[in-house]
């Protein structure tokens, strides 16, 4: 399998709710679907222009995405059949080259999430309730 890491672009967007839609569906199924209906309108209108995001172009479709705010990841989501194939590793370590340190906050229930985190490097540094949703979530840091 052959895949670039890449800026997105406009034309983009597809793939990328494809992804989202399918990675969410598979880690946040404890989710309202209220709160998930309402991302789905935001990852277009709010989201994506406010976050540096680069895709994981696979032959021409896009298989996975990475959202950056500042240091912060907003979101890191890959295409369910390409989980553990060094995707999501490729696009947190290019966010890593860009900003070094990296946040993250990750949903105490989503088992997927955490154990990739957890075995890319990143160390706890607290919780909170989320506002949207009064689920737990996670801090986590990367440091270099």
């Amino acid at each position: 399998m052959t895949y670039t890491i890449r800026e997105y672009r406009a034309d983009d967007l597809g793939g990328v709710m494809s992804s989202w839609e399918h990675a969410n569906a598979l880690a946040h199924s404890f989710l309202p679907k209220e709160f998930v209906d309402q991302v789905r309108q935001d990852i277009p209108a709010l989201y994506l222009p406010n976050a540096e995001t680069w895709v994981a172009d696979c032959n021409g479709t896009i298989v996975g995405f990475i959202a950056l705010i500042g240091n912060e990841i907003g979101a890191v989501f890959v295409e369910p059949e390409f989980h553990n194939t060094g995707i999501g590793t490729a696009l947190v370590n290019k966010a890593q080259e860009l900003r070094g340190e990296l946040e993250v906050e990750v949903f105490e229930l989503n088992a997927i999430g955490r154990k990739f985190y957890s075995k890319y490097g990143f160390k706890r540094m607290g919780e909170n309730l989320h506002a949207g949703t009064g689920n737990t979530v996670l801090r986590l840091k990367l440091t270099t």
